[in-house]
């Protein structure tokens, strides 16, 4: 386990401890055996705590500079300012209960002069998660109302992504710095539920700073990280998106600080190889989408997307773009960006042709034959008409379309998810034309996906006996609730992005002007229910991280519009030419046996 030490007789910083971690890549015998387990019986989980200690020790030191990393080894001294016995107070949540910080942010909110920026701001200073004195991420929730806090006080890799562009736009670079070395640290740990261990390079889907006795020395704590990967998560579903938003914040954080010597590092060449490696190995799959279980990204329940989501797919294609702008040139690594290029091709060709659904392709679904065998087949998905469901018929807009939620064989989703729509736009996978045709959907149907707080994470929500089948009567995911058409107030930033990439802000500036009007007075819930978005969600937590970071990011990229580029893909020219090449009339209907083309394309 990563390990600092502090004295538990005084609240300054860790002590020093002695000896840094020398073997990220170890081999699987070096590696823990087990996860941390909080029903251990005190003794056994000292022992349990003490044995994954020798995985991995940092070295905390007492100083008045900024966070430095030493260049002499590789992860570096973390240093920071010692805090004070205020601050350490005015973050415990007993302490906070006690002051009724609570209705001091009200009495905040009804002075004159209030700003929801400075309120927001606070807030996400205060969810800060410190590791031997320095940031190492935002918890996800810090709701002082719920007295259950089951994983909300973690921090999530999904999660933090808002809060770490947000303290990117603002200059605060060391606690995203930190964030990725760490999470990069993480990622090597052997993870196993029942015997069983997923792929090498999947990042986790959060962890958690603990505070546990040093063996031997009751006078002393020391501090743990620890992960989960999905074997401790309700459904334990492996986060499939968690190393691919790590990329993506990885570009983002070099694109914005100018400092390249992060994913420079021969660590972090090696956590990005790694997670490729993970998503381009070969599979049963016959098409170049990622396959990936229920529940593996921001829905995180059982919805009916296990298959081909359209998120997955989306943050794959920008990731694959992102990191193969990070990767560094060499001999080993020549199959693998030939294998990325490849993948980047293919990916953006089938999404764009048989993701995309407007007014023209629905007519031409509407009268697909069925039971086509042959190369030349149109149908080349067994769709079955009928699965045109009645009300996308009377929803579906003459000018606009999107991608649709998830593709397979004799199966379509038609329901419109957001983020999938929202990213497609932001990493080019969707055309220019597509993406114009995206937003000016949701323009038209605003009534639908805003309405009284944006932004609808899917549309429709699923009811009745569909209810009942796809997500097995879930009481959390009631129609117009949560993941089932609930309302996220964080998907604003990639709305924002989106818009300014496409040169349309006014309309991501129309959906923060209407969530402002209400997130700091319902003090910052973390999803909205009902059809329209009108109340807080019966489960939501307040003062969700990520809906703060999400109205403080967008309000920002609103404010400095050039500062979205760090977070968009422009459109690739090598990948334009292949797939002009592949919708040529000769190519994208050969049959078996032809032989390989002799004009190759660098992308």
């Amino acid at each position: 386990m990563i390990m600092g030490i502090s004295d538990a007789a005084s609240l300054g910083p860790c002590e020093v401890l002695s000896g840094c971690y020398s073997g990220l890549f170890a081999s699987k015998k070096t590696q823990l055996k087990a996860p941390f387990n909080p029903h251990l019986k005190s003794k056994g989980r000292r022992a349990h705590l003490q044995k994954k200690s020798q995985f991995l020790k940092f070295q905390c030191q007492k100083t008045d500079g900024v966070t430095e990393i030493s260049s002499e080894d590789g992860n570096g001294f973390w240093r920071k300012e010692p805090s004070t016995v205020k601050n350490q107070l005015l973050h415990d949540d007993a302490f906070q209960k006690v002051l009724g910080v609570d209705d001091t942010k009200q009495a905040r909110r009804d002075k004159k002069g209030f700003c929801i920026e400075d309120e927001g701001w606070n807030l996400l200073h205060e969810s800060i998660v410190y590791y031997c004195g320095t940031p190492v991420g935002t918890i996800a929730a810090k709701d002082l109302t719920d007295g259950n806090a089951l994983n909300y006080d973690q921090v999530f890799i999904r999660d933090f992504i808002p809060s770490g562009i947000a303290f990117l736009l603002k200059g605060e670079y060391d606690i995203v710095r930190n964030f990725i070395l760490h999470t990069l640290q993480l990622q090597s740990w052997e993870k196993t539920m029942d015997c069983h261990s997923p792929g090498q390079g999947l990042m986790p889907a959060s962890f958690k700073v603990r505070t546990v006795p040093l063996d031997g020395d009751d006078s002393a704590t020391e501090e743990v990280l620890d992960p989960d990967f999905g074997e401790a998560a309700i459904g334990r579903v492996a986060p499939v998106d968690s190393g691919l938003w790590w990329i993506i914040l990885l570009r983002a954080y070099g694109k914005c600080s100018g400092d390249l010597s992060v994913q420079e590092r021969i660590d972090v060449q090696t956590g990005i190889k790694m997670i490729l490696k993970l998503c381009l190995s070969d599979g049963f799959d016959m098409f170049p989408t990622l396959l990936v279980t229920d529940g593996s990204c921001m829905i995180d329940r059982r919805m009916g997307i296990h298959g081909h989501p359209l998120e997955i797919q989306a943050l794959f294609y920008s990731a694959l773009l992102c990191a193969r702008e990070m990767l560094a040139l060499e001999d080993g690594s020549a199959d693998l960006v030939r294998a990325l290029n490849n993948r980047l091709i293919a990916l953006s060709f089938h999404i764009r042709e048989y993701y995309w659904v407007d007014m023209k392709k629905l007519n031409e679904i509407y009268r697909y034959k069925t039971e086509e065998y042959s190369y030349d087949a149109v149908n080349k998905f067994n769709i079955y008409p009928d699965q045109i469901p009645p009300w996308l018929l009377e929803w579906m807009p003459n000018k606009g379309g999107y991608l649709i939620g998830n593709l397979q064989p004799a199966h379509m989703d038609f329901r419109f998810f957001s983020l999938g729509n929202l990213w497609a736009i932001i990493s080019s996978l969707a055309t220019n034309q597509q993406s114009h045709a995206i937003l000016d959907l949701i323009e038209d149907k605003w009534s639908d996906l805003v309405a009284d707080m944006p932004f609808k994470i899917c549309y429709p929500s699923l009811e009745g006996q569909e209810w009942r089948i796809i997500t097995g009567s879930d009481p959390k995911n009631t129609p117009w609730s949560y993941h089932n058409g609930g309302s996220w107030p964080t998907l604003l930033w990639q709305l924002t992005v989106a818009c300014i990439k496409m040169n349309r802000p006014e309309l991501a500036a129309k959906a923060v002007e209407v969530a402002g009007k209400r997130l700091s007075a319902d003090k910052w819930p973390e999803y909205y229910d009902t059809k329209s978005g009108r109340l807080i969600g019966k489960q939501s937590r307040l003062y969700q991280t990520w809906s703060i970071a999400g109205f403080l990011v967008a309000k920002l990229l609103l404010a400095d519009p050039g500062a979205a580029k760090m977070l968009w893909n422009d459109e690739d020219a090598g990948i334009i030419s292949a797939i002009s090449f592949m919708t040529d009339s000769c190519s994208p209907r050969r049959k078996r046996g032809r032989k390989p083309l002799k004009q190759t394309f660098i992308v």
